[in-house]
């Protein structure tokens, strides 16, 4: 590369907030991670799927148990937390879409209002895990509630808290995350030009939202 081509693309550098030196367009850089973050979604689904075939081979082999256990859930929480991340799914688009059309105060506000439900979530499930400590409802050898007339019920909460307590672990990564997005927004880090972190942010929370969207029906509306 001639010194006259390496000054250039030095400058180029220079006057393009956001792009690394490794890459040679906002494009490639804005591919590139796209590309990273759905190979780390995909392990992400790997995980979460090794859980849901557990789940269903043990429900097979003890379905009184599991639809006995399902019981013990109040499906309105459930449902409460469903619309509750759902409404959060939309407000990230919609920051999204603030952060492509450079409107900086809407993207704050709607990253804002996304950690807020987020927060709303953990704490209708604080409330849920509350009350099944209060119950003796725990996985394993530490469940010691009184009075089943189905046995083995303990297997059903076992995968309930091991799949509720990894998704809870996501959001409050996710909630990290956008908190991460949401201060590099209000010191003016992203435009039209540059809004990478918080397009792959966004990605990031629609499959947390999207694995309780199975992890719902799943828990609470065993038939």
């Amino acid at each position: 590369m001639s010194e006259t081509t390496t000054t250039v693309h030095h400058e180029h550098h220079a006057h393009t907030p956001g792009l690394q030196h490794h890459f040679t367009t906002m494009k490639q850089q804005f591919e590139a991670a796209k590309l990273g973050m759905w190979l780390f979604l995909v392990t992400e689904v790997l995980l979460f799927g090794g859980l849901f075939v557990g789940y269903g081979i043990m429900h097979s082999k003890h379905p009184e148990a599991f639809v006995a256990a399902h019981h013990h859930l109040d499906w309105r929480l459930g449902a409460l937390n469903t619309i509750v991340l759902l409404l959060s799914s939309f407000t990230m688009v919609m920051g999204v879409w603030a952060a492509q059309t450079g409107q900086k105060k809407k993207l704050i506000t709607f990253l804002l209002i996304t950690v807020i439900l987020a927060m709303v979530f953990m704490g209708v499930k604080y409330v849920e895990y509350s009350h099944k400590f209060h119950e003796g409802l725990l996985p394993g050898k530490f469940y010691s509630h009184q009075g089943d007339t189905v046995q083995g019920q303990f297997m059903f909460f076992s995968f309930y808290f091991m799949m509720t307590g990894l998704h809870g672990i996501h959001i409050l990564g996710g909630m990290g995350a956008i908190l991460w997005v949401l201060w590099r927004a209000t010191k003016g880090h992203f435009s039209s030009r540059y809004y990478t972190p918080v397009d792959l942010v966004g990605l990031y929370w629609h499959l947390v939202d999207l694995i309780w969207i199975y992890l719902f029906p799943l828990l609470y509306l065993i038939s």
